[in-house]
């Protein structure tokens, strides 16, 4: 039996095309139908951006993620809070940058798991990558810095609560 979790998709911006086919890829992984307040997006012109706070099975963020992955022009996020059994997840992306995705810990922060930073600091010892970039690419600092300007236009924005029964 799956431990359900809650956690919330953050469309940044998406081209009006491509509005209901985020909702379907959302009902796909979450059941049931999905219908989005969406609201233009100030930071760019011809976007819309909405947010869904969804309660689902430990994993569904990473469905979310992948079944909305690669399209244009949309930026997203999904968070996902941790379990007694699982951590926690945020899954950020960008058209030029693809997919990120951190674990998270019981307060929001990143956790970053000790093989990834010995990987990096292999990489910064044969001088491929500095530190400081292998930092940045740990923590997903690209990212943060793209949806920056898409994060504080929806302030204020209204959340919808979409309630499953697991």
């Amino acid at each position: 039996m799956s431990i359900p979790t809650r956690g919330v998709l953050y469309v940044h911006s998406a081209p009006s095309a491509l509005c209901p086919h985020v909702e379907w890829a959302a009902a796909g992984v979450l059941g049931g139908s999905v219908d989005l307040d969406w609201q233009p997006q100030p930071a760019e012109a011809g976007t819309y951006r909405a947010e869904l706070s969804w309660q689902a099975p430990a994993g569904s963020a990473a469905s979310i993620a992948s079944a909305m992955r690669g399209w244009d022009r949309l930026r997203f996020e999904v968070t996902e809070e941790p379990t007694a059994s699982s951590e926690g997840a945020r899954f950020s992306c960008t058209p030029g940058l693809g997919i990120f995705h951190a674990m998270t810990g019981l307060h929001g922060d990143v956790l970053i798991p000790e093989d990834r930073i010995k990987a990096f600091r292999v990489k910064a010892a044969l001088g491929e990558i500095t530190m400081d970039e292998a930092l940045d690419g740990l923590l997903g600092v690209k990212w943060d810095a793209e949806l920056e300007p898409f994060r504080h236009a929806g302030e204020g924005a209204p959340v919808r609560w979409l309630h499953q029964v697991v």
